[in-house]
C-alpha cells in the first residue's frame, strides 16, 4: 500500500484570529474531530482557532463552499475573519475584486477594498429566540441571565449564537474565567460565543470575546459584529461601528436591509505540509 502523502496547508489570520486553511477542491482526506484537535494543538501541532476547508461549490453563484472546524473539532456555522481570509485567497486566485463564498450560513459576498482590507457580508441578523437559538421564548435584547455582577446580555445569531454583555470596562472582566461558564448556560442549547463590550467613544466599542469551541481569541469577527449590532439595537451607537479587539480594529456596518458587513485586514503567516499521522 502506498504511503499517504503530506497534506498542504496555509496558515492565515485576521488580527491574530488564526486559521489553518486546507484546499480540498481537488480532494483531500476527511478531517475528523480528532484530527482537527491534533492539528489545533499549539505545542504538538500547528495551532488554530478554526480549521477552514475549501470545497467545490454547491451553488453555481459561489467560488467555493467553505467549512469551519473549531479547535475542539466541532463545526461552526460561520466565521467572519475566516470568511474574509478565504475571500481574499480566492480573489487573488481568480483575479477578481468581488466574489461569493458558500457556507452553512448561505452565500456571503466578499470584496477587496482599495486600501487592501477585505469586507465580507455576514448575512442577516437573526434575533428571534428560535433562530439564535435560545432554550425558551425570551426577549433577546435583554436576556434574564443573572451571573455575578454582570448586566443582562443581548443575544443574536450571525450564523452562530452570540451573547454580548455591556460593561463599564471590558478590560477589567475576567473573561477567560467566566466565558466557559456562560457559553454553556442553559439558555444556549448550542452554546454561545460570549463577548464583553464597553463604549470607548462615540460609535467605537472595546470588545473581548470568548469563542465557543476555541476559547479566548484576539479577534472574533462574528463576535465583534454581534457586539456592534447589539450596541445599535440598544441605542448605544449608530449602525456603523469601529470595534477594537485585542488584535486590532474591525469596522462593522449594520445595513438598512438587516445584513451585516465587516471589514478588516488579513494576512498569510506561512505555508506547510501536514504529515499523514496528523490526519488518521
Amino acid at each position: 500500500m502506498a504511503q499517504a502523502a503530506p497534506l498542504p496547508f496555509r496558515k492565515m489570520h485576521g488580527l491574530g484570529n488564526d486559521f489553518v486553511v486546507i484546499d480540498a477542491r481537488a480532494g483531500a482526506p476527511a478531517i475528523t474531530a480528532a484530527a482537527a484537535q491534533r492539528i489545533a494543538d499549539r505545542r504538538r501541532g500547528v495551532g488554530f482557532d478554526q480549521l477552514i476547508l475549501i470545497e467545490p461549490p454547491r451553488d453555481p453563484a459561489a467560488a467555493a463552499f467553505v467549512r469551519f472546524l473549531n479547535a475542539d473539532g466541532s463545526e461552526a456555522g460561520a466565521c467572519g475573519n475566516g470568511s474574509r481570509c478565504i475571500g481574499w485567497l480566492l480573489a487573488e486566485e481568480l483575479g477578481r475584486e468581488r466574489l461569493a463564498i458558500e457556507t452553512l450560513n448561505g452565500l456571503l459576498d466578499c470584496r477587496r477594498e482599495a486600501d487592501g482590507r477585505m469586507t465580507v457580508d455576514l448575512g442577516p441578523v437573526k434575533t428571534g429566540w428560535r433562530e439564535i437559538p435560545l432554550s425558551q421564548d425570551m426577549d433577546s435584547l435583554h436576556l434574564p441571565l443573572e451571573f455575578e455582577t454582570l448586566p443582562q446580555p443581548a443575544a443574536l445569531s450571525l450564523g452562530n449564537p452570540h451573547a454580548t454583555f455591556f460593561v463599564d470596562d471590558a478590560e477589567a472582566m475576567d473573561l477567560e474565567r467566566i466565558g466557559p461558564i456562560l457559553d454553556r448556560h442553559r439558555f444556549f442549547p448550542e452554546r454561545a460565543n460570549i463577548a464583553v463590550a464597553s463604549l470607548s467613544e462615540e460609535d467605537c466599542l472595546r470588545v473581548r470575546v470568548w469563542e465557543r469551541g476555541a476559547g479566548m481569541t484576539p479577534a472574533c469577527g462574528t463576535g465583534a459584529s454581534a457586539a456592534a449590532v447589539n450596541a445599535a439595537r440598544r441605542g448605544l451607537t449608530g449602525r456603523r461601528v469601529a470595534v477594537v479587539l485585542d488584535g486590532g480594529m474591525l469596522t462593522v456596518q449594520w445595513r438598512a436591509d438587516n445584513r451585516v458587513e465587516m471589514t478588516g485586514p488579513i494576512a498569510t503567516a506561512f505555508q506547510g505540509l501536514l504529515p499523514p499521522e496528523f490526519l488518521c
